[in-house]
């Protein structure tokens, strides 16, 4: 997104002649730092959270713990698909080991 931002940046002062063509690099990615910085409260608010049965995540997201089937790591994070190519993203894990073995004890990720 920031390489997006930045090459239509320069695009458009490129476009309208403007001589500091490589002012546009540094708007884009400053506009990409901004944009991730206004939304890192809204992101860290997420909670997921694992009953017996399911796994409750925003917006309403409820995945039976049958219909998983692979949990694995993803940098600091947990991705669960289902058996219906579902895949969620469980961001920001202070201990991404200890929220896979919990989700492998309640039993899933059966299948990888």
């Amino acid at each position: 997104m920031a390489a997006l931002g930045m090459a239509g940046g320069m695009a458009v002062l490129w476009a309208i002649g403007n001589p500091h063509v490589w002012t546009g690099a540094v708007g884009g990615l400053a506009a990409v730092g901004l944009r991730s910085w206004y939304l890192l409260s809204e992101e860290m608010a997420v909670r997921w959270v694992l009953t017996e049965e399911r796994l409750l995540g925003p917006n309403g997201r409820r995945v039976r713990l049958g219909e998983i089937e692979r949990v694995r790591s993803l940098g600091s994070a947990v991705q669960v698909v289902t058996t219906s190519g579902d895949k969620h993203l469980l961001k920001y894990q202070a201990d991404r080991d200890a929220t896979l073995a919990r989700l492998r004890r309640a039993g899933a990720g059966r299948g990888g």
